[in-house]
């Protein structure tokens, strides 16, 4: 992959080889190993700050658990290049998240060392306390882990499943990967040993024959309760998680092995439900990404020995950075606006924001529950709240977004970024299914901009509302078309016709309104810029209806229950029969790959439109052409 050898990495194809390398030479390994993921990311993009920050956890996981019979759940996901690596796939790292190959993220189907898909945050715990049970149950020896980090375990369900796991009499090991603080003095040689101590045999055997000794002796027993307590607190964070029932070590420094090996070796033998401790570092061993970890988090192509290079021609302006600087625009109009990301701040597009309106800006954590519900309280006191919050994780809190904005009737503004296709990130990351989702509920409205000027101009639309509504726009730039200044909004609920053809009426809904138009120009149809997916603009569907032969619908999301549907809905209760073509994302999950390609291969491209109307409607379309 590169000039380097990586002699050591490379005897590794599975964990079974990693588990004969002699102890002394695993700092070797992981050095290599690092490097080896530094010149691979550069080459394919991907997440590399957060994989940098656990490649010693990762050998020291494989290295005493019996992987892949002991179970390894990481959270999230984002950080399991190393442990790819070291699965058998180092050779498919320069396919990683491309077309065919390896996904940024677990995928069961990729790997037996999968055990399960991630993705989204703060499910690891749950999951893996369902296998640790189901080895309880089917009489199997064999551990659980759940790696997460600190950013995840903000989430209700990571604490929902402490609270489950706590009571329960399983091999489940929690390692919370704490990337978030600096490794304070504590985390040094009398911390290892403490560490190493209370996960002993010894400690634990003394710790429950002191129990039994003691329990005859109520005061007694809780005066050394409360002595260890104290002794433990001195050294550890507080013991919140040994409320849950679990027994909690720690903290120790993630990225020595020498603490590492020998506390998991240690926790191994240990009975109940275990939690440890680890303090890593973000871009750990490469000085770019230790500086700038949020820079690093998912770089594309680069040169190592640079870095990241700022672009020599200023790119178009994204989507992101549409809403972005709307935000700030309308939030210096209007007092009442208040904006809120469950954890996503630079990939909303709400950094400026933030350092603008300090006091009007909340970053809840990864807990978009919360977000939606803490919007509808903000909005009954008369602010105008703006969650920003990608259309995939929208989805974790649907049931707030209908009990406590939509029967509220509380205009709370959704700005739905990453609709649609996102390429590389795959399927658990792509907007399929927010049309469908957000339409089917009473008071919702549902925004598609077809380009970054008309974005702006929605959002504008959107927060002169009284009732919920979400601006649904896609990843990265679109047409082109630069933003005005103004903060003026279109028309509610109203399409308009950007060309006239024959025989046969596109609708477009969103960003495919620009492919839609080359179609309708190679096949001199008619295009309609929809704008609504909800509320349908009925009179203009209509009006295009009574003129022509045959209707197209093009969105980029699920078909089935989408913009497409609402149209047949309309005719039908309309009483019109005609024809219509419905064009978007099938019945399927769409993996990773590059977004162009992946719109090409669901017809969604010119090309595709043009050629699913050609098919569909020949007869339509023959003395069409005859006359061109």
């Amino acid at each position: 992959m590169s000039n380097h050898t990586y002699p050591l990495l490379r005897t590794i194809n599975d964990p079974a080889d990693l588990r004969q390398v002699p102890r002394e030479q695993l700092k070797e390994l992981s050095d290599e190993l690092r490097g080896y993921l530094i010149d691979s990311v550069s080459k394919t993009g991907g997440h590399l700050s957060s994989n940098l920050g656990t490649v010693e956890l990762t050998v020291a996981l494989h290295y005493v658990f019996n992987t892949p019979e002991d179970r390894l759940v990481w959270d999230v996901g984002h950080q399991t290049y190393p442990h790819k690596i070291l699965t058998g796939r180092r050779d498919r790292m320069g396919t990683l998240r491309q077309l065919g190959g390896l996904s940024g993220f677990p995928q069961r189907a990729e790997s037996d060392y999968d055990t399960f898909g991630t993705a989204h945050s703060s499910t690891s715990i749950s999951a893996a306390l369902g296998m640790a049970l189901a080895a309880r149950i089917q009489g199997e020896d064999r551990h659980a882990v759940a790696i997460i980090g600190d950013g995840a375990l903000t989430a209700g369900m990571a604490f929902e499943a402490l609270n489950n796991a706590g009571v329960e009499d399983c091999k489940l090991l929690v390692i919370l990967n704490d990337n978030d603080m600096s490794i304070s003095p504590p985390v040094g040689a009398l911390n290892r040993y403490l560490a190493q101590l209370m996960s002993g045999k010894f400690y634990a055997a003394a710790k429950n024959v002191g129990k039994t000794v003691l329990k005859g002796a109520p005061p007694l027993f809780e005066l050394a309760k409360r002595i260890e307590e104290h002794a433990k607190g001195m050294v550890v964070p507080a013991t919140l998680f040994e409320q849950f029932g679990f027994n909690y070590i720690g903290p120790i420094d993630g990225h020595d092995l020498d603490s590492l090996i020998p506390t998991l070796e240690n926790i191994k033998q240990l009975k109940g439900p275990q939690f440890l401790h680890v303090v890593t570092k973000k871009g750990q061993g490469y000085k770019l990404a230790e500086v700038d970890p949020v820079a690093y988090h998912g770089p594309g192509k680069f040169d190592p020995s640079i870095g990241l290079q700022k672009p020599q021609v200023a790119p178009k302006p994204t989507f992101t950075q549409v809403f972005g600087q709307w935000l700030c625009d309308m939030a210096a109009a209007d007092k009442r606006l208040v904006g809120i990301t469950p954890a996503m701040r630079e990939g909303s597009g709400m950094v400026e924001f933030e350092q603008k309106f300090p006091e009007r800006y909340f970053d809840v954590g990864i807990a978009e529950q919360h977000a939606v519900t803490f919007a509808g309280g903000l909005a009954t006191e008369g602010l105008k709240p703006v969650v920003a919050i990608y259309s995939t994780f929208l989805q974790r809190a649907y049931d707030q977004l209908i009990h406590d904005v939509a029967i509220q009737n509380l205009p709370v503004v959704f700005a739905l970024d990453r609709a649609g296709l996102v390429g590389a990130d795959g399927a658990t990351h792509a907007g399929a299914y927010d049309i469908p989702y957000l339409r089917c509920i009473p008071n919702m409205s549902v925004a598609c901009p077809a380009d970054e000027n008309e974005c702006r101009q929605l959002l504008s639309t959107a927060f002169a509302q009284n009732h919920p509504v979400a601006v649904r726009y896609p990843r990265g730039a679109g047409a082109g078309v630069v933003p005005q200044a103004s903060l003026e909004g279109l028309p509610f609920g109203k399409g308009e016709v950007r060309r006239t053809g024959r025989g046969i009426a596109v609708l477009a809904f969103g960003t495919l309104l620009y492919p839609a138009l080359v179609a309708g120009d190679a096949l001199d149809l008619t295009v309609v810029n929809m704008r609504w997916a909800k509320p349908l603009d009925v009179a203009l569907l209509l009006q295009v209806a009574a003129s022509h032969d045959a209707l197209v619908t093009v969105e980029e999301g699920a078909v089935m229950g989408g913009a497409g549907s609402a149209v047949l809905e309309a005719l039908q209760a309309a009483g019109v029969a005609i024809p219509v073509l419905q064009l978007g994302l099938g019945d399927t999950f769409i993996e990773h790959g590059d977004p162009a390609r992946l719109l090409s291969m669901q017809g969604l491209d010119a090309a595709g439109i043009e050629a699913s109307i050609a098919v569909r409607f020949s007869k339509l379309l023959k003395p069409l052409v005859r006359a061109a």
